[in-house]
């Protein structure tokens, strides 16, 4: 029953990392506690704190048509 549940879990996680759309890195500036953006002392640039997001294609569609009373 282990395995089955375990073998469930990891085919869910396969289907959600092939599920189309497409990769993209998005970076914020890291702020501290006050709101005030960090500095990078080496670089004396705003340290960045980046992720990976999806971003999927946006379909066009119809218009929902109105109900008639």
């Amino acid at each position: 029953m282990k395995t089955l549940s375990i073998a469930f879990i990891l085919s869910l996680f396969s289907l959600a990392a092939f599920a189309g759309g497409e990769m993209k890195e998005v970076c914020k500036d890291k702020l501290d506690k006050a709101g005030k953006v960090v500095v990078d002392k080496k670089t004396n640039k705003p340290a960045q704190q980046c992720k990976m997001i999806k971003v999927h294609k946006k379909l066009d569609g119809t218009a929902v048509p109105e109900k008639k009373k």
